[in-house]
């Protein structure tokens, strides 16, 4: 989703760091063989989200949502040589994809990969979290984000992506519209718990920065 015109965004883009040669890689395999490559972080996001590691330096990093494994590597980017990232998807068709990519990385001995529900995944890891990065079902979002609160490190940022849902959030929402009202729900609990420090980012589909205090 874009909010801006077109060839604004363009120039934002172009003025942006470039894309490494093996995100450019992994981006065009998944526009080319995978459905739904719109769900891919991309170009400029994966930039935002490099970026946003490089500077929080996460030892252990979650995500909930791998897909083809592009903003697993794009978080990555910012960890020490000892830290962790865990990255869960239910897809099983996308795990040799991911897999390929990420032992193609400097990071292959760092990402610990995992298949399956990540409700039931998450409560299992026995790590507290620097990093979560959310991007999966909308639906579960409220539940992800009761599963990982407790497993945050003091500081710890928590990124959640799609949370304007182009721009369904400011729009009636109908009854059966699980996936909005999810979102609305989610937003309002970031907004208002006093636990954290919560401002939406009009990048892409709306990237939500949380610093768990």
């Amino acid at each position: 989703m874009h909010f801006l015109p077109e060839e604004l965004d363009e120039y934002i883009v172009a003025h942006s760091q470039k894309e490494p040669e093996l995100l450019a890689k992994l981006n065009r395999e998944t526009n080319q063989k995978v459905m739904q490559p719109r769900m891919l972080s991309g170009h400029y996001q994966g930039r935002v989200l490099s970026l946003l590691s490089k500077l929080i330096t996460p030892k252990t990093i979650l995500e909930i949502g791998t897909y083809t494994g592009y903003s697993a590597l794009c978080l990555a980017e910012g960890m020490p040589a000892d830290g962790i990232l865990h990255t869960i998807d239910v897809n099983e068709e996308l795990f040799d994809f991911q897999k390929k990519y990420f032992e193609m990385s400097e990071y292959s001995q760092q990402i610990k990969q995992y298949l399956g529900d990540a409700t039931e995944i998450v409560p299992q890891i026995g790590s507290k979290f620097d990093l979560v990065f959310i991007d999966a079902d909308k639906p579960n979002y409220p539940k992800y984000f009761d599963l990982i609160i407790s497993k945050m490190n003091p500081g710890g940022v928590i990124l959640s992506d799609n949370v304007l849902w182009s721009g369904k959030v400011i729009e009636k929402v109908k009854k059966e519209d699980e996936s909005t009202l999810a979102l609305l729900e989610y937003n309002k609990i970031l907004a208002e718990d006093e636990r954290l420090e919560t401002v939406i980012l009009p990048v892409r589909d709306g990237l939500t920065l949380t610093r768990v205090k």
